[in-house]
């Protein structure tokens, strides 16, 4: 899956803010994520990460 730096990914499941929204910070063999809603900040490793997108969104496109 192509996962670039500043994508937003809209993740299965809503993170308990209420938003499904995270902004990717990095990237590798984890994601850093920044929720859109409340700001929290975590590290997921790529195959968890990758398993609960259900949408990116790419300045200019959307990618599914």
């Amino acid at each position: 899956m192509d996962v670039r730096l500043n994508d937003i990914l809209i993740m299965k499941k809503p993170h308990p803010c209420g938003s499904s929204r995270w902004k990717v910070l990095r990237t590798g063999m984890d994601f850093r994520m920044k929720c859109e809603g409340c700001g929290h900040e975590v590290m997921l490793p790529r195959s968890k990460a990758e398993k609960n997108i259900r949408h990116i969104e790419r300045e200019g496109t959307n990618v599914c």
